[in-house]
């Protein structure tokens, strides 16, 4: 049986997966653009956000050692990641081109 984690990336829709710590400073600022990307992008793409702390088997298994970490799947590949904070125009282009 899947995982709710593989039912979700396994989607035609891009999914934009935010790896978040609450006590991370640059994961509070990638939020609020996480935010402006999903505005501007509507059903274009989801976009969740997994705690490490809560979630810390799912970061292991996708081998992430610092958050903010972002994870873009699409029908269950994964087609893009990157650490650290990028801006909204920035994270629109790279979804857009992967899609």
């Amino acid at each position: 049986m899947k995982s709710s984690f593989s039912k979700i990336i396994d989607s035609e829709t891009p999914v934009l997966v935010d790896f978040y710590a609450d006590w991370c400073g640059p994961c509070k600022m990638l939020a609020p653009i996480l935010k402006q990307v999903k505005d501007e992008m509507g059903e274009e793409i989801k976009i969740i956000k997994i705690d490490v702390d809560k979630n810390q088997r799912l970061a292991a298994t996708y081998q992430v050692r610092g958050v903010p970490t972002m994870l873009l799947f699409k029908n269950g590949k994964m087609l893009w990641r990157q650490s650290g904070v990028l801006q909204k125009n920035d994270i629109v282009q790279i979804v857009r081109s992967h899609v």
